[in-house]
């Protein structure tokens, strides 16, 4: 059995539309995830010049990484329960701060190295608002390079509110269980960072670099796309 079908059998096995999800589960599917490789999913070029990408020219990059600066989006396979999926970043690229309602998400680099902040609401409780800022905690700010382990977010921890910036051409491999939908009410809602003023006018919590800020819902510019490209890997058994 081939690295992706066995991903796609382990996820069909031991995830559900319900959300409620045990860790033995989750631990099932990232151990198969963890030993995804370029190969499996029909990237191999695309990792062979990502690991020479910041020593080749720029007419050597062309050959292989596309000009366009969308990020690519590689479906595999979606069900009410579980949904996989490649996201191709060319470098510099960005996915703005976004989340994840509800949801459990595996992602695993594939190749290259990203950026990735990510975020925890401070009061899980209270409701998002388009028209009110919410507290929210810094959980991970760092770089992630293939080779490296699947990050795992909660639907209340974990990061469930991250950005990706790719700092070399790079995949990630997400698996989203389950996955966005409108008549689930999972939305994904994007964020920025932004100041938050006390009754006296005085900003709060607006040190540099501290682990809290304040979020606020916005849609981001027109330039930002994200492109359906073919996935050419292996088919799927289903």
């Amino acid at each position: 059995m081939g690295a992706i079908q066995k991903l796609y059998e382990v996820c069909k096995g031991s995830l559900s539309e319900k959300g409620s999800i045990s860790s033995e589960a989750i631990d099932k599917v990232r151990v198969v995830l963890d030993k995804i490789t370029p190969c499996d999913v029909g990237l191999e070029c695309e990792a062979q010049a990502a690991r020479v990408w910041r020593s080749t020219q720029t007419l050597s990059r062309k050959r292989v990484f596309p000009s366009s600066p969308a990020i690519r989006y590689r479906h595999i396979y979606e069900c009410k329960s579980f949904s996989i999926g490649i996201f191709c970043i060319p470098a510099s690229s960005i996915i703005p701060l976004h989340n994840h309602p509800g949801m459990t998400v595996l992602s695993k680099v594939l190749y290259g190295t990203v950026h990735v902040k990510a975020y925890d609401w401070i009061d899980k409780a209270e409701p998002l608002s388009l028209l009110k800022v919410r507290h929210a905690k810094v959980v991970r700010d760092g770089e992630m390079s293939a080779p490296c382990g699947a990050m795992i977010l909660h639907p209340e921890e974990g990061g469930n509110i991250h950005a990706f910036k790719a700092i070399t051409p790079c995949a990630i491999l997400d698996i989203l269980t389950p996955p966005y939908s409108s008549e689930g009410g999972r939305h994904c809602s994007y964020f920025r960072s932004c100041p938050k003023l006390d009754p006296s006018g005085v900003l709060l919590n607006h040190t540099k670099g501290s682990e809290f800020v304040w979020l606020e819902e916005y849609q981001p510019r027109d330039s930002f796309v994200i492109r359906r490209d073919l996935y050419t890997g292996p088919a799927l058994k289903l």
